[in-house]
């Protein structure tokens, strides 16, 4: 999708599209989740006229950029919205946000052969979330992950077990600790320089370093509770995420070791992945927009240009619910 609706700095923002869809039936458009988001106004106005509505934090402090998310009004209803301002914990500026959002028409339920059995209300968690950019604030990075993930497990776990996906500009490439620590549940602190953690500077002599056994790095005080909310040097959070790109195979041309795509964002300064969709085990990715092959991005010079708006690629998934999705999307409790 190609929106004509310029974000901070010239560029259409960071875009992430999400269709959710149940076992042989019509696909389920959720819509476009943004970061950098500094125009909402233009940009509700024109999803709005294709049915979509919005939702917009924006960043605290000077900055008037920040998160959006869209969904299909006749499709989903809004149950929760919530805000995450990082300011409040000492992380900067940065924002996320969640929605809960509830299938207007309930689909139908298979029972154990498959077949038909009457029908379920389906429901999901979907967040949103910019990273800081700076690399060597590692610590401000794993914290604003940290308390991202906690609030995700949490409005999950208050909703009834939903579904959850999870989107944004990470600034944090595949490689990375950050990256692991989505994958793996689990952050080994003392492991990792802040200033390496999320693989935005990585040198072969850090590299080196990282392959010797029982390695041992030490942070401040300050760093650790700002990374951990406490003193503690193992993080770990209680989503099982499965990256949807990588879920889905993909050919060498435009996909890393990893399965994620070799760059969602290609400028003058930067050439790598920072930008995903995670999602929890009760949702499997079916397919996914490739982002363009090397050597088309390089013709181009650097993005944005007049063909693309945005100094970062769209990434665009299928999800589809699985079985184990059923539930009751009554909050436990209000407060």
């Amino acid at each position: 999708m190609i929106l004509p609706i310029e974000g901070k700095g010239g560029s259409a923002g960071r875009l992430h599209v999400c269709n959710v869809t149940a076992s042989g039936l019509t696909r389920i458009i959720l819509g476009p989740i943004i970061e950098e988001v500094d125009r909402f106004d233009d940009l509700n106005e024109v999803l709005g006229k294709d049915g979509f509505r919005g939702l917009h934090k924006a960043r605290s402090g000077e900055a008037h950029d920040g998160c959006a998310i869209f969904w299909k009004a006749d499709l989903f209803t809004l149950l929760h919205e919530e805000n995450i301002e990082f300011q409040r914990f000492g992380l900067r500026n940065n924002v996320a946000q969640f929605c809960v959002l509830k299938m207007n028409q309930a689909l139908p339920k298979a029972d154990a052969s498959g077949s038909p059995s009457g029908s379920a209300s389906r429901s999901l968690l979907v967040g949103n979330i910019h990273v800081l950019y700076n690399p060597k604030r590692g610590d401000v990075k794993v914290g604003q992950m940290r308390i991202f993930l906690e609030k995700a497990n949490e409005l999950s776990q208050k909703w009834g077990r939903l579904p959850v996906v999870l989107s944004g500009d990470l600034n944090s490439l595949p490689q990375s600790a950050i990256y692991q620590f989505l994958a793996s549940c689990k952050l080994h602190i003392h492991q990792h320089d802040r200033r390496h953690v999320s693989g935005q500077i990585f040198s072969s002599a850090y590299s080196e370093f990282l392959s010797r056994d029982n390695h041992f790095i030490r942070w401040t005080d300050e760093e650790l509770m700002l990374a951990t909310g406490s003193k503690r040097g193992t993080l770990r959070h209680q989503l099982k995420l499965c990256s949807a790109y990588a879920g889905v195979p993909g050919s060498s041309q435009v996909r890393d070791r990893h399965g994620e795509p070799l760059a969602t964002s290609y400028h003058r300064l930067f050439s790598g992945t920072v930008d995903y969709i995670w999602h929890t085990s009760n949702l499997v990715p079916v397919k996914v927009l490739e982002t363009l092959p090397m050597p088309k991005l390089k013709n181009t010079g650097c993005l944005p240009s007049k063909e693309w708006g945005s100094d970062h690629l769209a990434l665009v998934c299928e999800l589809a619910f699985t079985e184990e999705t059923d539930h009751d999307t009554s909050p436990s409790n209000h407060s």
